[in-house]
């Protein structure tokens, strides 16, 4: 008799029903937009603070530049040395002072810059005071040569080399960003998916055979069945948390968005500041043009389909080897020798993904790794996105499959004899020994 689905019930069930299961459930999207609520407030407090920034121009080449801003203030100092002019800024507790030393030459004006503050300036601060000056002293030296203002802006060329495949198909370079971003989250929440939902099915097939009721359930169960029921209704279990985290994740979000008027996207990092000011400075509007046209070109549909193999494949492969590991031990400590066997392809194919694909995805290195089934279901996942031919994924999801089936067999294997082991830890000759049972 098939007792495959009661197993899956059973384990689903027993999952679902479990105290912290559910207490995780609810709690950890709460934590999550705990966090991000609190780094944006903050965030968007350190955005709204008022400062003041003195300048002290010796030259008389830049004092003109800075104008103010709504979170900054730039007071013009004049008549005044450094040392007064310094303890002026710390009487007034201004933000900090800008001094640009007087020198006998205009290039000798950059390496005569210093802002004197009480602690570490923003990096976003430094950026902008950065690039006025530069800027300013360039039209200088220009001018300087006889060349006028009205010419140097009619100088100014952007050149954006438009991109077009032989068939006709355009695209630009924002494409591959975008595309190693769907491809690198696909691949991330696969290798999430593993992690999490692998290690409790390793930790349920433990418990069981610790508390020993493995014994009385294999009496009846055969155990291929067992071990596919356990690796099914723990996957349900898995998405079926991963479901209430997204809605649950994406309500709170407008909870505290609208109730608290915190701004979630104010979370952001230095980095990301000045990544958002290169963007409006190149022009925003044709960077949002770009970006749509990129996202359009994505082949979602293929996207989507593969997703769903690729991630369940993948994941139900690295589920029979987690399975084997706990049939194998007795405890969680002697997991660790088995686990690194597992998770180094995992590592190399994100590290494969992120650092091969984006360059060359069609390449040999690329290429080869989206065909090894233990890294094939991230690495294709990121290749889809760059256009890859439906043959290769299919043989890829076929090889897969494959791989699945020997490793489920061979799990089984294991899972049938480890099952009724006690008291003595498992080396690798063990098991292989126990492959011949």
């Amino acid at each position: 008799m098939n007792h495959l689905p009661l197993i899956i019930k059973r384990e689903y069930l027993t999952k679902v029903k479990n105290k912290s299961f559910i207490i995780m459930t609810f709690l950890s999207p709460l934590i999550m937009i705990a966090l991000i609520a609190v780094v944006a407030y903050l965030s968007q407090l350190n955005n709204d603070k008022q400062r003041t920034i003195s300048i002290l121009d010796e030259t008389g080449y830049l004092s003109d530049i800075f104008q103010n801003t709504e979170n900054t203030t730039y007071t013009k100092l004049n008549g005044l040395d450094l040392d007064d002019a310094i303890a002026l800024v710390k009487e007034k507790e201004d933000y900090g002072l800008l001094h640009i030393a007087k020198v006998d030459a205009l290039d000798a004006v950059s390496n005569n810059v210093k802002f004197y503050s009480e602690e570490s300036p923003s990096l976003s601060i430094m950026s902008g005071l950065e690039r006025k000056i530069e800027k300013r002293l360039q039209e200088i030296k220009l001018q300087k040569d006889g060349v006028t203002l009205t010419q140097i802006e009619a100088s100014k060329t952007n050149v954006d080399i438009a991109q077009e495949s032989f068939e006709g198909e355009k695209s630009s370079k924002i494409d591959n960003v975008v595309k190693l971003a769907f491809g690198g989250i696909a691949g991330y929440l696969l290798f999430m998916f593993i992690i999490i939902y692998g290690n409790m099915i390793m930790r349920s097939v433990i418990e069981e055979k610790t508390s020993r009721i493995i014994e009385v359930i294999i009496s009846s169960v055969k155990p291929i069945q067992l071990m596919m029921g356990k690796i099914i209704g723990t996957s349900l279990a898995g998405v079926t948390q991963f479901a209430i985290w997204v809605i649950l994740g994406g309500v709170l979000m407008m909870v505290v968005s609208s109730i608290f008027g915190i701004d979630l996207s104010q979370a952001s990092t230095p980095q990301q500041e000045l990544m958002n000011q290169a963007m409006e400075a190149e022009g925003a509007q044709a960077m949002a043009e770009n970006l749509i046209t990129a996202i359009s070109n994505l082949p979602l549909a293929n996207l989507v389909v593969a997703f769903m193999f690729f991630f369940i494949g993948g994941y139900l492969l690295y589920s029979s080897l987690y399975a084997a590991i706990g049939a194998a031990v007795d405890n969680e400590t002697d997991t660790q020798q088995f686990m690194l066997p597992i998770l180094m392809p995992l590592i190399l194919a994100v590290y494969v993904g992120v650092f091969t694909v984006i360059e060359d995805p069609h390449g040999t290195v690329s290429t080869v790794f989206s065909f090894i089934p233990f890294t094939s279901p991230v690495v294709m996942l990121m290749r889809i996105p760059f256009g890859v031919p439906l043959w290769q994924q299919g043989l890829s999801l076929v090889l897969l499959i494959g791989t699945f089936i020997l490793a489920v067999w061979f799990a089984a294997k294991i899972y049938r004899v480890g099952i009724l082991m006690y008291g003595k830890k498992p080396t690798y000759k063990e098991l292989f020994k126990w492959l011949k049972y």
